[in-house]
C-alpha cells in the first residue's frame, strides 16, 4: 500500500493585504502539518488575493508576492511538506498566474496557468498571459533577492508534473478543469495520480453541484486523487468566494469543507491509498490502451518519498455524502458572510437599512439578522477571531462579548421606516415587528414635512404645485411626486448612517444597505439615487421569486415569524395615495410579472438572446397559452423598458453576485447604456414573424392603465423609475 495524507483549505484572503494573507497561509500549513499531511494546497493567487484586478499590473504587487513567499520559505513552514502557493509571476515581459510548488525550503517548480478565466465576472486576460509552451520546461531566473536568500538561481517553469519516488503530482488551475480539453486527462495517462486544483471560484445560487460534478467526473473514469482549494469570503469586491474545499478519490468525495463560514482558515485532511488509483486504472482497458500511446508531458524528477507503507495507525478516508445547501440557505448564509467580511474590514460600526415592511428590504434585514446569529454561534463554538472582531465592532468593554444575536443586532444594526402620507399602517407595523424580532434599533420617521417644504420651494419659483394622478395630475406630475419621496429617503438614510452613532455616543459610521433585487434592475424598476442607492446591497443579484422563497424559509428557520406575513403581502411601492378604488401594485406598474422577468433575464443573458431569438424561444415556452402576437407584444414591451432604463445600471449599488442573469454593469453584464429604444430593425423582424404566423396582425408595445408609454412608477420603499419614451430619461 502507498498511504498518502493530503490537506486542502478554504482561506479568507483579502486582496492586497499581504500580512493578512501570509498569516492565513502559515496557519493553514501549521494545521496541515499537525494533521500529518505531506501535501498542502492553497487557493489561486492566495498570496496577493484573487481580486486585485488592475493592481496586478503594478510591479509592486508582484514584488510583494515574492517577498511573502521568501518569508515563508526561510522559515520551517515547508519542511517535510509539499506546498503549492498561488501568486503572480513575471517572466521576461509577460505576467503569469502561477502555482509555485515548494518543498523543504526550496522552490521545485513554477506552473503557469494555461487557460485563463475570461468571461462573466472574470477578466484574467486583462492582467495575465496564458502559457502556451507545453512541450518542455524552461529555466526561470529567480529575482536576485530570492535567489540569494534561498541559494537557488533557477527553477523549472512551465506545464508538467513532478515525479516523486512513489507517486506523480501535478497542478490544474481553476478554469483549466472546465476547459474543453482539461489537462488532467493527458496527465492521468502520463501516470499522474494526485491533481491539485487551486481556485478562486465565486458563489452563485445553485452552482456548487456543477463544480463537484466536474471533480467527480475528472477521476471517475480515469482514477486519481483530486484536491480542490478555494478562497472563501469577500476579498474586497462584489463576489463571495464560497470555499467548499474537498478531496475526491476515484469519483468519490472523501473530504469536504464548508461552503459558507466566518472562519479565516479552514483545513480539511484526507488519508488515501494510492494503490486504489493504480488498481482502478489497471482495470479499465480503454485507459490502458490510451496510456500506451499517450502524448508525453514534461516531468520533473524529485528524489523524495511522499507515501507511507501499510500502517494500521493511519485510517483511510471513505466516501462521504456530499453536503448541499438549499437555495434559501444559500441566500441566508452567502450574503450574511459577505456582509460580515465587509463590515469588519471597512472600519464601519454597523449597518443602516431603510426598512419598508416589503419583501425586499425585509429580506435584507433577515440576512443581517442571520449574520448576527452566525457571529454569536461561532463565538459560542470558540472562534477567537470572530469574537475579537465582534467585540471591536460592537464596542464591548470589560470583557463582555456577544452572546445573544438580538443584543448584538441592537449594537450594530439600525432600521428606519421612512413613511409618508402614502404609507399604510400595515407596512409600518410589519417593519416594526420584524425589527423587534431581529433586535435592530428601529426608527419611525415621517418625511411629509420635508416633501411639503420641497414642494413649497418648487411652487415659489415656478408658481405651480404638482398633483398625483389619482387627484387629477398628469403622468409627469405623478412621477415627480414619487421621485421626491424616493430621493429624500436616500438623503435621509445617509444622514442617519453618519450621525446616529454620534447621537448614541458611538464612534465610527454605519454602512447604508440597499434592497433592490435583480429583476428590478433588469426592468429598470427603480430610480437613480433613491433609497435603492446605498453603500452595498446583499440582494441586488437575487430574483424576486427566490427572495419570496427565502422569506418563507427564514420565517421558520431564522425565527423571524413576521416574514411569513410580509411574503404573503402583494408588492407595492406605496408612493401614490391609497384610494378606495386604487392601490399601487408593482406588477401592475411594471406591466409584467416577476416570474416573467426571470424568464426574460435568463434568455437575455444566459442564453444570449436578442429580441428575435427571445421571441422564438418564448413561442415554444408560452405557445400553449399565448398567441405569437401576444408573445411579440411582451418581448417588445420588455426590451423597450430594458433599454430605456439600462443607464441606471451604471450607478447600481455594488451588489453581492448571486445570479447568472444579473444586469450589473460594472463587472458582469457589459453592454451599452444608450440605446435606440424603438429597436426598429429587430422589432420589424418580429412583426414579419408574427405576420407569417398570425396573418395580418402586428405586435405593438402594450400599455397598462397605471403605466402609459410616457411614464412609469415603480416599487420598493421609495423606488421610482425614469421617464420612458426618451432613452436618456431619468438622469
Amino acid at each position: 500500500m502507498r498511504l498518502l495524507k493530503v490537506a486542502t483549505c478554504n482561506l479568507n484572503q483579502w486582496a492586497m493585504d499581504f500580512e493578512c494573507n501570509t498569516k492565513n497561509i502559515k496557519e493553514s500549513i501549521v494545521r496541515a502539518k499537525e494533521a500529518g499531511a505531506v501535501i498542502r494546497l492553497g487557493p489561486e493567487l492566495e498570496i496577493t488575493g484573487y481580486g486585485c484586478e488592475d493592481h496586478f499590473l503594478e510591479l509592486d504587487t508582484v514584488t510583494h508576492g515574492w517577498e511573502c513567499l521568501k518569508e515563508i520559505l526561510l522559515g520551517d513552514w515547508t519542511d517535510g511538506i509539499l506546498c503549492s502557493f498561488g501568486m503572480p509571476v513575471i517572466r521576461g515581459s509577460e505576467r503569469y498566474n502561477c502555482q509555485v510548488m515548494c518543498l523543504n525550503r526550496k522552490i521545485i517548480m513554477i506552473r503557469p496557468k494555461m487557460w485563463l478565466a475570461n468571461d462573466g465576472n472574470y477578466r484574467e486576460l486583462r492582467w495575465f498571459t496564458a502559457w502556451k509552451q507545453e512541450e518542455q520546461f524552461v529555466d526561470f531566473q529567480l529575482p536576485s533577492e530570492i535567489s540569494e536568500a534561498l541559494l537557488q538561481q533557477t527553477v523549472p517553469f512551465g506545464y508538467g508534473y513532478i515525479q516523486f519516488l512513489d507517486t506523480a503530482v501535478a497542478a490544474e488551475v481553476c478554469e483549466e478543469l472546465f476547459s474543453p480539453m482539461p489537462p488532467h486527462a493527458e496527465l492521468a495517462l502520463n501516470g499522474v495520480e494526485v491533481f491539485m486544483n487551486a481556485s478562486g471560484s465565486h458563489h452563485q445560487l445553485r452552482k456548487l453541484d456543477l463544480r463537484l460534478r466536474a471533480f467527480i467526473g475528472a477521476t471517475h473514469t480515469r482514477g486519481g486523487v483530486y484536491m480542490y482549494s478555494n478562497q472563501q469570503g469577500c476579498d474586497g469586491g462584489r463576489l463571495y468566494y464560497d470555499g467548499c474545499c474537498c478531496v475526491v478519490v476515484n469519483g468519490d468525495v472523501v473530504a469536504q469543507g464548508s461552503q459558507f463560514s466566518l472562519k479565516d482558515v479552514e483545513v480539511v485532511v484526507a488519508q488515501i491509498d494510492l494503490d486504489a488509483v493504480a488498481s482502478l486504472r489497471g482495470s479499465i482497458s480503454s485507459f490502458q490502451e490510451q496510456a500506451s500511446s499517450k502524448p508525453k508531458v514534461p516531468s520533473l524528477a524529485v528524489p523524495y518519498k511522499l507515501c507511507q507503507s501499510f500502517n494500521l495507525q493511519m485510517s483511510l478516508s471513505g466516501p462521504l455524502k456530499i453536503r448541499y445547501h438549499s437555495p434559501e440557505e444559500e441566500i441566508a448564509f452567502g450574503p450574511g458572510c459577505w456582509l460580515w467580511d465587509y463590515l469588519r474590514r471597512s472600519g464601519a460600526s454597523g449597518f443602516l437599512l431603510p426598512l419598508s415592511g416589503g419583501a425586499d428590504s425585509s429580506s435584507v434585514a433577515a440576512i443581517v439578522g442571520c449574520m448576527c446569529q452566525l457571529v454569536v454561534k461561532d463565538i459560542a463554538n470558540g472562534d477567537e477571531h470572530v469574537k475579537a472582531d465582534a467585540i471591536r465592532i460592537g464596542h464591548y468593554t470589560d470583557g463582555q462579548f456577544p452572546t445573544d444575536s438580538k443584543e448584538f443586532a441592537k449594537r450594530i444594526f439600525y432600521t428606519v421606516f421612512m413613511g409618508s402620507e402614502n404609507s399604510s399602517e400595515a407596512t409600518k407595523t410589519r417593519a416594526k415587528v420584524l425589527a423587534d424580532e431581529i433586535g435592530s434599533w428601529h426608527l419611525d420617521v415621517c418625511i411629509d414635512g420635508v416633501i411639503s417644504s420641497l414642494l413649497s420651494l418648487f411652487q415659489t419659483f415656478t408658481g405651480k404645485r404638482p398633483l398625483y394622478k389619482v387627484d387629477g395630475g398628469s403622468n409627469i406630475e405623478n412621477l415627480g411626486l414619487q421621485n421626491i419621496q424616493a430621493r429624500i429617503r436616500m438623503v435621509l438614510a445617509f444622514m442617519l448612517a453618519s450621525l446616529m452613532p454620534w447621537v448614541h455616543n458611538k464612534p465610527g459610521f454605519y454602512l447604508v444597505l440597499g434592497s433592490s433585487n435583480v429583476d428590478e434592475g433588469l426592468r429598470g424598476y427603480l430610480t437613480k439615487y433613491d433609497c435603492s442607492s446605498a453603500d452595498i446591497n446583499p440582494i441586488g443579484s437575487i430574483s424576486k421569486l427566490d427572495l419570496r422563497s427565502f422569506l418563507k424559509w427564514a420565517a421558520t428557520h431564522l425565527g423571524f415569524s413576521s416574514l411569513a406575513e410580509i411574503e404573503a403581502a402583494p408588492p407595492t411601492a406605496e408612493l401614490e395615495p391609497i384610494r378606495a378604488n386604487y392601490s399601487q401594485l408593482d406588477e401592475v406598474d411594471m406591466g409584467m410579472t416577476y416570474e416573467e422577468l426571470s424568464v426574460y433575464g435568463r434568455l437575455r443573458k444566459v442564453f444570449r438572446c436578442g429580441p428575435v431569438s427571445m421571441f422564438k424561444n418564448l413561442c415554444y415556452k408560452w405557445g400553449t397559452k399565448l398567441t405569437p402576437l401576444e408573445v411579440a407584444d411582451k418581448v417588445k414591451y420588455f426590451f423597450k423598458y430594458y433599454s430605456i432604463n439600462r443607464h441606471k445600471m451604471t450607478v447600481l449599488t455594488p451588489s453581492y453576485h448571486a445570479e447568472s442573469y444579473s444586469p450589473e454593469d460594472n463587472r458582469f453584464d457589459l453592454r451599452q447604456f444608450l440605446y435606440n429604444a424603438r429597436w426598429p430593425y429587430q422589432f420589424r423582424k418580429l412583426d414579419e414573424l408574427v405576420h407569417q404566423l398570425d396573418g395580418d396582425k402586428v405586435a405593438t408595445p402594450k400599455s397598462t392603465d397605471h403605466e402609459p408609454l410616457d411614464g412609469t412608477s415603480v416599487g420598493g420603499m421609495g423606488v421610482v423609475a425614469a421617464r420612458s419614451g426618451d432613452p436618456k430619461a431619468g438622469f
